[in-house]
């Protein structure tokens, strides 16, 4: 008796090559954004000669960085204990699927963290337009220095919410609603912090886009590696049991 191969969900995968093409299409809209050289024509709204005013604001820094950063990483270990104990919707997961809801968070993290520590780029509050030091360069200019301390691309705080994008593969196998409700609250959550750091002059709206789309491609990238298969129910080819009669 041959059983047949373990065969990807037909529906999984039209899905897939429809959220790949959605991909592809924010990453043009992305490099269009930076070609508009939008980045610094937003910075001046909040930033001026003197400075960013909000950059020492407490809201922004003790509650909209310092404690969503801590609460995006109580979250995170929320779910490494959610794989043997989970609550709530992760009890309709599998442990597998719940193990890649986990580390889909961290290694989104981690490839933010990778990229800010190899990028040259300084932050807005660097410039010597903002009262810095450093020249506006941009950041796909690997091997240029500005002037400035570098390290500030993409947008790290923003990937507290961000990096939680990637849930959203995991939960439309359970529940399509929830997995919305997760998308949008990620993205919301990620903005929002996003545009906290970039008044006060830490970040460009750029840096904070670049990140939302660099955690959806590592969560879309873990899924199409890790996504479960359905098996087709065993059959017997003909020639099989011709042979065995």
């Amino acid at each position: 008796m041959t059983r047949v191969p373990n065969l990807p969900n037909p529906s999984n995968l039209s899905s897939n090559v429809r959220l790949g093409g959605v991909t592809l299409l924010l990453l043009g809209l992305l490099l269009a954004w930076d070609a508009t050289q939008g980045d610094l024509a937003l910075a001046r709204l909040a930033g001026t000669p003197m400075g960013f005013p909000w950059r020492d604001n407490a809201f922004l820094v003790r509650v909209m960085h310092e404690s969503a950063k801590n609460l995006s990483w109580v979250f995170v270990i929320a779910l490494f204990a959610g794989i043997r104990w989970p609550l709530g919707i992760l009890r309709r997961l599998p442990v597998r699927a719940r193990a890649q809801l986990a580390f889909t968070v961290l290694l989104s993290v981690v490839s933010i963290s990778l990229l800010k520590h190899a990028s040259h780029t300084s932050c807005p509050w660097d410039l010597k337009e903002f009262g810095g030091t450093a020249s506006h360069v941009s950041h796909w200019a690997w091997k240029v220095y500005d002037g400035g301390p570098g390290g500030c691309f993409p947008a790290g705080h923003a990937s507290a919410a961000f990096a939680y994008l990637g849930g959203y593969f995991v939960l439309r196998r359970v529940s399509p609603r929830a997995a919305i409700i997760w998308l949008g609250a990620s993205l919301v959550a990620g903005l929002v912090l996003g545009m906290s750091q970039q008044l006060r002059g830490a970040h460009y709206m750029s840096h904070t886009l670049w990140t939302a789309w660099i955690c959806w491609v590592v969560g879309f990238a873990i899924e199409l590696i890790a996504a479960p298969r359905i098996s087709r129910p065993s059959a017997v080819e003909p020639a099989v049991l011709n042979a065995g009669s």
